[in-house]
C-alpha cells in the first residue's frame, strides 16, 4: 500500500496542455489530478495552454472533475497557440502569473515546442515539469510520447481500408500521414500497413518520385496488381506524386491525405497506460523535491530527466526500419 503523505510541503500545482492535441492527454491530466489529490495537494487546471496561463483562465480541479475522461481524445483543458510566449514580455507575464497563483510546480503536457516554452519559464523561476505528449514521437530524451500509438493505429486502419479498394480496382494508393518533420508515423504505418514504399524526411538524400515509380514498375513485372505508398507530412507533394505515378505507369492512382484525423479518437490502451504512469511519476517527482524535470520512457522504464538537458539529447530514427519494410514488401 502506498503511504499517503506529502513527502515535501508542496501545496499547489498547475497543469496545462499545450501545442497540438494528442490522444491520451486526458489520461495524463487525470493521473496528475488524482495523484496530487491523493497526497493532499491542490491542483489548478489552466485552460488553453500558455495562452490561458497568461490570461488567467484557471479553475480548481478535484478528482471528480476527471471522471470518465480516460476514453476521450483531445484535451478537456483545451489548447491554443500562444504567440506571446515567443516574446520576453509574454514569458515574464506567464512567470508572474505562476507566482501570483502560488504554484509550487507547473506540469506541462505537450510536445517539443511546449517544452521549449517551459524551459524559458524555468529561467524565470518557474518549477517546470514536462510530460511528453505528441503524436509525432519526435521529442528528444524519451523513446515514447503520448498519442503516438493511437495515431499509428488510426493510420493503419485507414491503410487497411485503402488497400481493400486498391486491390479491388488494381490501383495504387498514395497516403500522406502526419508527423511534421519526423518520419516515425510514416515508417510505422508503412511497416504495419504493408506498404511497398515509404517516403520520410530522415532520408532526404534518397527521396524522389523516380525511385517510387521504378519500384511500382518492378512490382507490376512480378505480378503485383496494387501498390501502397506512404508519404510523411514533412515530405509532402502527395498529390503531385500520385499524378506522376498514373501518368508514367498508366496505373490508376489516388492520393489520400489523412491530416488531423490522426490527432483525434479514443486513445489506445498503450497511450492510456503511458499517460497514466507519466502523470503519476510527474507528481511523485514533484513531491520528492525534484525541480525542472521531464518524465521519459526509455528501455522499458519511466525516468526523470533534467528538463534542459533532455532538450539537448540526440534522437534518430533507425534507418534499418526502411530496409525491413522493403524486404517484407517484396
Amino acid at each position: 500500500m502506498v503511504e499517503r503523505k506529502n513527502e515535501k510541503k508542496i501545496r499547489k500545482i498547475g497543469v496545462l496542455t499545450s501545442g497540438g492535441d494528442a490522444p491520451g492527454m486526458n489520461a495524463a491530466i487525470r493521473a496528475v489530478v488524482r495523484t496530487a489529490k491523493y497526497y493532499d495537494v491542490d491542483v489548478v487546471g489552466i485552460r488553453k495552454g500558455y495562452a490561458g496561463l497568461i490570461g488567467g483562465e484557471i479553475k480548481e480541479m478535484h478528482s471528480r472533475d476527471v471522471s470518465n475522461v480516460l476514453n476521450l481524445g483531445g484535451t478537456i483543458l483545451h489548447t491554443a497557440r500562444c504567440p506571446e510566449m515567443m516574446t520576453d514580455e509574454g514569458l515574464d507575464k506567464a512567470a508572474a502569473i505562476y507566482k501570483i497563483l502560488g504554484l509550487d510546480a507547473l506540469v506541462v503536457i505537450g510536445g517539443d515546442g511546449s517544452y521549449r516554452g517551459l524551459a524559458e519559464l524555468v529561467k524565470r523561476g518557474v518549477n517546470g515539469v514536462g510530460i511528453p505528449a505528441t503524436i509525432d514521437l519526435d521529442m528528444k530524451g524519451t523513446e515514447y510520447t503520448i498519442g503516438f500509438d493511437t495515431a499509428v493505429n488510426t493510420g493503419m486502419d485507414a491503410l487497411n481500408k485503402l488497400r481493400d479498394t486498391s486491390n479491388s480496382h488494381e490501383r495504387c494508393s498514395v497516403v500522406e500521414v502526419m508527423g511534421r518533420d519526423a518520419g516515425y508515423i510514416a515508417v510505422w504505418c508503412g511497416m504495419c500497413g504493408g506498404a511497398e514504399e515509404v517516403m520520410f524526411p530522415e532520408e532526404k538524400e534518397n527521396i524522389n518520385s523516380d525511385r517510387v515509380i521504378q519500384q511500382i514498375l518492378e512490382n507490376r513485372s512480378i505480378g503485383k496488381r496494387h501498390n501502397l505508398v506512404v508519404v510523411a507530412e514533412g515530405v509532402g507533394g502527395t498529390q503531385k506524386l500520385a499524378q506522376d505515378i498514373q501518368e508514367i505507369t498508366g496505373i490508376q492512382t489516388r492520393a489520400t491525405i489523412l491530416g488531423h484525423l490522426q490527432r483525434g479518437g479514443s486513445p489506445t490502451a498503450t497511450d492510456r497506460m503511458h499517460a497514466s504512469m507519466m502523470g503519476y511519476h510527474a507528481v511523485k517527482a514533484i513531491l520528492e523535491g525534484r525541480e525542472n524535470i521531464a518524465v521519459a520512457y526509455n528501455r522499458g522504464r519511466y525516468e526523470i530527466l533534467d528538463l534542459l538537458e533532455s532538450l539537448q539529447m540526440d534522437k534518430e530514427l533507425d534507418p534499418e526500419i526502411y530496409d525491413v519494410i522493403k524486404i517484407l514488401s517484396i
